[in-house]
């Protein structure tokens, strides 16, 4: 199909598509002459995928380009892709280094196996200090409670990655980790909601 097909089926503008090819978000078509190219159901699901990014998982261009390098990089375990596609999560904001000892404590306590360079590490240290300098206590039994339906989940997503076939194990760990996210955020302000009327109403 001609670019213009590939905007009519996939309902992205010409303009836009041309983008994504200069910024490598998409992989160029085969050309047919020195201005023409020809473009297949891969680039088709391409386009899909960079939606999705950049809209609902909230991805810049930049962070984008590093999670579609891991999908197309078969060296790459699915370990290793799950870690680079958490990093480019959006996290706290700030350049604050915090000192995530007490955070190493409770994952050692709770028995998790983790990367010790993960920079989730650090967005926990980060949350933790801002929710207690609001003048909240983080309880430990509370903050146990949110690391035992944070497991569970977990639990979930490695459960659902494909064994049968690496690239499609390493392209379902890193868009599950991505676009699965706004879904729990979601999930957790509805349950709020119910929880509330449940309790006060």
């Amino acid at each position: 199909m001609r670019i213009s097909q590939l905007a009519e089926r996939s309902g992205v503008p010409v303009a836009t598509l041309k983008y994504y090819l200069r910024e490598g978000l998409v992989p160029p078509g085969e050309a047919t002459s020195a201005t023409q190219a020809v473009y297949g159901q891969e680039h088709l699901d391409r386009v899909a995928l960079v939606r999705a990014l950049l809209g609902p998982g909230g991805l810049s261009v930049a962070r984008a380009r590093v999670v579609l390098e891991v999908v197309d990089d078969d060296r790459l375990t699915v370990i290793d892709a799950l870690a680079t596609a958490s990093a480019q999560l959006p996290g706290p904001a700030g350049d604050e280094q915090p000192d995530t000892a007490a955070v190493r404590e409770h994952l050692e306590r709770w028995g998790w196996v983790v990367d010790p360079a993960s920079p989730a590490l650090r967005d926990l240290a980060v949350a933790l200090a801002a929710f207690e300098a609001a003048g909240f206590e983080m309880r430990t039994d509370y903050l146990d409670r949110y690391a035992e339906a944070a497991r569970a989940l977990g639990a979930i997503d490695v459960a659902e990655v494909p064994g049968d076939s690496r690239a499609g194990a390493v392209r379902h760990a890193v868009i599950g980790t991505l676009l699965v996210e706004p879904v729990l955020i979601a999930l957790r302000r509805l349950a709020q909601q119910d929880a509330a009327v449940r309790r006060f109403c």
